[in-house]
């Protein structure tokens, strides 16, 4: 399970690889400033929506994976 503080170094590692600012992010991702410090403060409630907007524009991907994903994914490949 991915902790808030993981997540919040993940953010800001690839913020500062981007050469983006917490404001310019913020823009970019067109939310709130406020919302961008909190996240890499590691600030445990942060809307989904929002989350997806960041990740992006930081171009990183989420994956999920369980046993049902699995066999979810292989009953698409037979259909």
């Amino acid at each position: 399970m991915l902790n808030p503080e993981t997540l919040s170094i993940i953010i800001r590692k690839h913020r500062k690889a981007a050469g983006l600012s917490q404001v310019q992010l913020s823009e970019l991702a067109g939310i709130g400033k406020t919302v961008v410090f909190d996240l890499e403060k590691g600030k445990e409630t942060i809307q989904l929506d929002t989350l997806r907007k960041i990740l992006n524009v930081l171009n990183i991907k989420v994956q999920l994976l369980s046993p049902l994903m699995d066999k979810l994914l292989n009953n698409n490949e037979n259909s």
